[in-house]
């Protein structure tokens, strides 16, 4: 394990200063030898890069026509600087969004969750590649790959989303944007910019290095980004290390961007590693993960529209075992493996018809294919002698199309109308148990082996699915005028079932516990004949704000969903220490709820500086109307409060952050009831020349709360001997984190 204790980050900053000079110096050099003018070699001729700064809470977004609904959430690089100070987790900057809740995962790798639909239920892009997490516990989630040092924009739509931004989802699209490629100004030589930065977290002993670097013409930008976090296990508001959140990663990324006369492309390539990352409400915990990415985007300008158009690929290396908070070292070890590729494109064109016609139209394919595998164990005869094949070069792969026309019949009255075709062809090929035998074990103790009897079941059986699903968007919006909108919209979303949850076909107890995404200990066995989810959303937005968009906003957004083949998990046994095993099966359900945001400016001059207030709510309610038993990890009421004030190059945020108490359980799953409870938080930040400080405190008063979305604590309830009642998941204590970030 690695610790980098305060002296030791300070050590390795100089270290890492250097190697971003170097590569500047050696990014000027590779831009010199493409022919780019020699850069002036006085400091005065690279103008001042400006430290970010967050400024005052914009009273809306800008409009962006109807491709943006009202109701979605969003983020720029300003926003993100000093949320990005308590955790290196790029979805949990998405905590202060309406509708936007947060599965507990990993330290790096939470699941997000829009309006109470989660995971594989909400398209998650990252610089437009639609990634799929490589691991039957989804421990590789989409947005772990993200780097938070070099995110400038990230957009949450939940519930009504436009076919254009949809596909293969029924929760909405949660999208993240790197920066945009800095070019040199006009006359300027090569022009070089950079930032390094460093943040230390008090609980759980945290650090994260990170930096970048660009040099550029007006022409030509390349750009590397490198960030490295590691954590030891944190405390909670009692002061007990909660075991099995550590964590190590680095992230790598470098971009080359060229432009000409209203056209721009960029290659880019990210790689990720990390050794181990500790997960509390799994069996099992991540020891290896490498994925390697590749991105072509190409966005250019016509006389008759834009063409957007993007090629990518991914390959993710995946390994579980159990780090020694779960006793890794006394257990002998269970390893999994997985290899998986995905690749694919995406083109779309914006053609504007008229002054009052917009016309959206596109085609992606998305090639997924996976391994999964688990290596025999020697001396272990539940887990020998052969290699168990979860999945054989399994398969998903989505071709998808959709056509969209926004009008705008009078300067108040604006609709858009959007179809969807995403096709799903998905196979799984032949597997294998441990062992072929109906008994495993020594002798005339030998227990009963099911997986060997699934595993021929599974072989002899369709291990091939197709999916025709057609979505369908409808949304119209009134603006009488400068300081009211108003929106409706009706959505018909689709999703077909990942390659687990139709495919993992173990039936055995120590099998089946291993797969589940979910947080809960249990085991889930996966159903070929599973349908793909059919979402029917209704949802509405109320807009108001001053005629200037300038002091204050209040947006109001209450939606309904029925789901049909809503994929739930049926109880099919009983498992050891009071887990349950369960079969994933369809059901009808429904979810419904409101989001409600505001801010204001309250006063402003130039001696006190500049005084706001912000608010956000969120609830929703889901229900299996089969059952009567309400849907897994819904949150309850919950909400913030914010207190900002800026003066000058300071600005300082008191948060309040409050979570009712939930009740509302699925039974079925045995899922823990939380207490509600309230969190203070406190950020400040400084901004002198190109040097920005940031200082805060989470959880100011060292409350003791536990996660409502955190699912069980199994990694205290393994390291007790599973003596222990098992208990929900406690969230963090308080931690003060300091940051410092330097531009050059």
């Amino acid at each position: 394990m690695i610790r980098l204790t305060t002296a030791a980050a300070a050590a390795n900053a100089p270290r890492l200063s250097n190697r971003l000079l170097a590569s500047t110096a050696l990014l000027t050099a590779v831009l010199a030898a493409l022919g780019a003018p020699a850069a002036a070699q006085t400091p005065q001729a690279l103008p001042a890069v400006p430290v970010e700064t967050e400024t005052a809470p914009a009273a809306t977004a800008p409009e962006k026509g109807l491709s943006q609904p009202l109701g979605a959430g969003t983020l720029d690089a300003a926003g993100i600087a000093s949320r990005k100070l308590a955790s290196p987790d790029a979805a949990a900057l998405l905590r202060s969004l309406p509708g936007v809740s947060l599965y507990s995962a990993g330290g790096f790798s939470s699941l997000p969750a829009l309006n109470g639909l989660a995971d594989d239920r909400v398209r998650v892009q990252v610089d437009g590649m639609p990634m799929t997490a490589a691991c039957a516990n989804h421990m590789n989630a989409p947005l772990s790959y993200a780097d938070s040092a070099v995110i400038g924009a990230i957009e949450a739509i939940a519930g009504v989303t436009p076919v254009s931004k949809g596909g293969d989802s029924i929760a909405g699209t949660i999208s993240v944007t790197s920066k945009p490629a800095v070019y040199a100004q006009p006359g300027e030589p090569i022009h070089g910019e950079g930032s390094l930065s460093t943040v230390y977290r008090s609980n759980g002993n945290g650090t994260t290095l990170s930096g970048t670097t660009t040099a550029a013409t007006e022409r030509f930008s390349l750009r590397y980004t490198g960030a490295w976090s590691r954590a030891d296990d944190y405390e909670d508001g009692n002061g007990d290390k909660v075991r099995s959140t550590l964590y190590n990663v680095q992230n790598h990324a470098l971009s080359a961007s060229a432009r000409k006369d209203g056209h721009e492309i960029t290659l880019s390539g990210g790689y990720q590693y990390s050794p181990y990352s500790g997960f509390a409400n799994q069996r099992m915990d991540m020891t290896l993960n490498r994925g390697t990415t590749l991105n072509g985007h190409y966005k250019g300008e016509f006389d008759w529209g834009t063409l957007d158009g993007r090629a990518f690929w991914q390959r993710t290396v995946h390994a579980m075992n159990f780090l020694h908070d779960k006793g890794g070292a006394d257990r002998g070890g269970m390893p999994m493996n997985t290899d998986s590729h995905e690749m694919g494109y995406a083109v779309s064109a914006e053609v504007p018809l008229s002054a009052q016609d917009t016309l959206r139209v596109g085609n992606e394919l998305v090639r997924y294919r996976i391994d999964d595998w688990w290596p025999p164990v020697a001396g272990a005869a539940m887990m020998s002698p052969l290699t168990f094949v979860n999945l054989n070069d399994a398969r998903r792969d989505r071709l998808g199309t959709f056509a969209e026309w926004e009008k705008r019949w009078t300067p108040a009255w604006t609709s858009l109308l959007g179809v969807r075709n995403d096709v799903v062809w998905m196979e799984n090929g032949p597997v294998q148990p441990y062992s072929w035998a109906n008994t495993i074990g020594m002798g005339m103790m030998g227990m009963a082996n099911p997986d060997a009897a699934a595993a021929t079941a599974f072989n002899r059986g369709d291990r091939s699915k197709t999916d025709v699903n057609v979505d369908a968007t409808a949304l119209l919006r009134f603006a009488p005028s400068a300081s009211e909108r108003y929106e409706l919209g009706f959505a018909r979303k689709t999703r077909s079932p990942n390659l687990y949850e139709r495919f993992a076909w173990g039936t055995g107890g120590m099998s089946s516990t291993m797969i589940g995404w979910y947080g809960d200990a249990n085991g889930y066995v996966g159903n070929p004949d599973l349908k793909p989810e059919t979402a029917y959303t209704v949802g509405a937005t109320a807009a108001w704000q001053d005629a200037e968009a300038k002091r204050w906003s209040v947006k109001v957004t209450p939606y309904y969903s029925h789901v049909e083949n809503f994929i739930d998990a049926d109880r099919i046994g009983t498992l050891s220490n009071g887990f349950v095993q369960l079969r994933f099966a369809n059901h009808t359900a429904e979810l419904y709820g409101i989001n409600a945001e505001g801010r204001s400016i309250v006063h402003q001059d130039e001696r006190l500086g500049e005084f706001t207030v912000g608010a956000v709510v969120s609830y929703v309610r889901g229900r299996n109307l089969d059952t009567g038993r309400d849907l897994y990890h819904i949150m309850p009421l919950n909400g913030t409060i914010d207190l900002g004030h800026r003066l000058g190059d300071w600005s300082s945020v008191l948060e309040f952050q409050m979570v009712g108490r939930k009740v509302l359980v699925d039974s079925g799953r045995n899922e823990p009831e939380t207490p509600s409870y309230a969190l203070v938080n406190l950020r400040t930040s400084y901004v002198w020349s190109n040097l920005r400080a940031d200082v805060g405190i989470e959880n100011l008063f060292d409350a003791h709360y536990e996660l409502p979305l955190g699912g069980v604590d199994y990694g205290d309830f393994r390291a007790s001997g599973n003596r222990q009642p098992i208990g929900a998941l406690a969230g963090m204590g308080r931690s003060f984190n300091l940051g410092l970030t330097m531009a050059f």
